[in-house]
């Protein structure tokens, strides 16, 4: 059970698999010493010659140095072993980030976040065991047994060719139980990496299902597949007890028969009583190498299934041909686009746009129009349409992600803030900006006053900026844009779920921005587009309008969807004023 693709991708680990396979064989070859050396010490006290008795000495040294070398062979086997699970931990996660990045943030298009997550956690880990214990036991479970038939083949030839034979019945168990292991795991696997989904949108989602008091109907679903879990988890360690059983069976059965044949060799005149006691002792070890092998065998059989989903992401097809550089050119065109999520449900349906280099450009419409779907594509969130997309002449499926991301800084409503302080989350912007630039567009964000209140720079954030509100949290992530400093910003529904003070603030810095740089905003919101040097109606994925606000609103055709919402927000806002 060893594939070959693991070493190749996994190179640092071998050095330290062979390492402790050397380890483990001069362990055993001390311990064969020792089992001459008490034999003799046996054979010496009961002669009782001065002669055999003056030979002591020597014989407990030996059989104490051994003692001292299995000690240090076995820490330092486990050191070895420590250090490939290290190297498989490092490389292999290593792999997985770096594939992630390669597909960029479209990668969940093809695989869950949670998948992701699980495979880079306990998938990495069950791997991180196969190399640090299930392979190096396997090459000196190989050596182990072949080495002892030497030892005792000088001994009494029979006895040694007989424990040969039974040797093998252990891997022909693990080879037969692994016919039904393989697939019981590969389910095992699918189920845990669904429930993982699960449990993870259910957690991300946990507000909306109690605003809805739609946690119950929930948690009763998630039992049901928990349920499944279980049973199939319960099928996997039956399985797993089950064949240690029959392990056990053969291996202390094996040991018994050696134990067996040497005491009938010892009646038959055919050995002699050290050398019987040397076969005694001995016997045990033709199995139990093979036996240890076999506990590892499950993890190993998890290893495998884990790995077969490492692979499955690893091999996703990757963007090609994406070497292309954003040159200098007029700003951004879409011609003719087209984009599905799924096969024959289309989103956008030949859509024309442009968004002229220093321009503020606003696209407005209905939910579930299109507008983010624009702004996934731009961004290379979303891949797969058809059509053309232009940045400054060059197609934006030709142009590498590290120049895309240069170029074009996306805000969001629910931009993400790490775990850290406020200096880390703006660092990662510009890593070598200086404590004035951060200051800068701290105050231009207004966050200044109450940032000095708490620890400045080294104010801490929450996981999710949990201690932040949500005012604050989008201001932070503005003054991170902010010091992205990119030719293109896209504000995609910036000021949702903000109070008014933010919001305000908020648009007046991407005015401000707006004059300098080329600016597309997205929003429901239609008094914040009012200054847009050019606005797109999107209706169903399709323009339906475009022009100034003000040559908007003096359209008069049925299809004046613009007018249409400008008058019924601010019929809202007249009804809130007067509430």
């Amino acid at each position: 059970m060893i594939k070959t693709r693991l070493f190749t991708l996994v190179t640092d680990a071998k050095k330290y698999i062979i390492a402790n396979v050397i380890l483990q064989w001069f362990s055993m070859m001390a311990n064969v010493v020792m089992v001459y050396a008490i034999a003799w010490i046996l054979r010496y006290c009961t002669g009782g010659s001065q002669e055999a008795l003056s030979k002591l000495p020597y014989l407990f040294g030996i059989a104490l140095v051994t003692v001292i070398i299995r000690i240090v062979c076995t820490k330092y086997a486990a050191t070895t072993s420590f250090y490939a699970s290290k190297s498989v931990k490092k490389e292999l996660r290593g792999a997985i980030y770096q594939k992630l990045l390669r597909l960029g943030s479209s990668y969940r298009l093809e695989v869950p976040t949670a998948e992701v997550v699980q495979l880079a956690g306990e998938g990495v880990e069950q791997l991180e065991t196969y190399f640090g214990s299930y392979l190096p036991q396997f090459f000196y479970s190989l050596l182990a047994p072949l080495t002892l038939f030497v030892v005792v083949a000088r001994l009494r030839m029979k006895v040694a060719v007989i424990l040969l034979i039974c040797v093998p019945l252990m891997p022909m168990i693990i080879v037969f139980v692994q016919k039904f292991a393989k697939k019981l795991l590969s389910k095992y696997w699918g189920q845990y990496a669904e429930l993982g989904d699960s449990f993870l949108e259910n957690l991300q989602g946990l507000n909306t299902l109690k605003i809805y008091q739609a946690d119950e109907a929930r948690h009763q679903a998630m039992n049901k597949e928990a349920e499944h879990f279980r049973v199939i988890t319960m099928k996997v360690l039956t399985m797993q007890l089950n064949s240690i059983i029959i392990m056990d069976i053969v291996a202390y059965g094996g040991a018994a028969l050696g134990i067996a044949l040497a005491l009938l060799e010892l009646w038959n005149g055919r050995l002699d009583f050290t050398g019987c006691f040397i076969i005694i002792l001995l016997s045990a070890e033709f199995f139990l190498p093979m036996r240890k092998l076999g506990s590892y065998f499950h993890v190993a059989m998890n290893g495998m299934a884990a790995s077969d989903k490492i692979f499955h992401l690893l091999d996703l097809p990757e963007p090609e041909g994406r070497t292309a550089s954003i040159g200098e050119g007029d700003g951004i065109v879409l011609r003719d686009v087209h984009f599905s999520y799924q096969e024959g449900t289309e989103v956008l349906h030949g859509v024309n746009l442009q968004f002229v280099k220093g321009s503020f450009t606003s696209i407005v419409g209905v939910s579930g129009c299109g507008k983010s779907t624009i702004a996934n594509l731009l961004t290379h969130r979303n891949t797969g349409y058809s059509g053309s997309i232009t940045i400054n002449g060059t197609e934006l499926s030709d142009i590498k992600d590290s120049e895309l991301a240069g170029h074009i800084t996306y805000i969001s409503y629910n931009s993400h803030l790490f775990k850290g302080t406020v200096r880390e989350n703006l660092l990662m912007a510009k890593p070598d900006a200086e404590d004035k630039e951060l200051w800068s567009v701290i105050e231009k964000v207004r966050l200044k006053d109450f940032l000095t209140k708490e620890h400045g720079l080294d104010t801490f954030i929450l996981e999710n900026a949990a201690n932040l509100s949500g005012g604050q949290k989008q201001r932070l992530a503005l003054a991170r844009a902010l010091l992205h400093d990119s030719p293109v910003y896209i504000f995609d529904e910036a000021t949702s779920n903000i109070d008014v003070e933010s919001e305000n603030n908020i648009m007046a810095l991407v005015h401000e921005l707006s004059m300098t740089k080329t600016v597309i905003l997205i929003s429901h919101r239609l008094a914040n587009v009012v200054k847009s040097d050019w606005i797109y109606v999107l209706d169903q994925g399709t323009v339906v309008q475009q022009g100034t606000h003000d040559a908007l609103l003096g359209e008069t055709k049925e299809n004046g969807i613009y007018k249409a919402l400008w008058d019924e927000q601010e019929a809202l806002y007249r009804l809130g004023g007067m509430a």
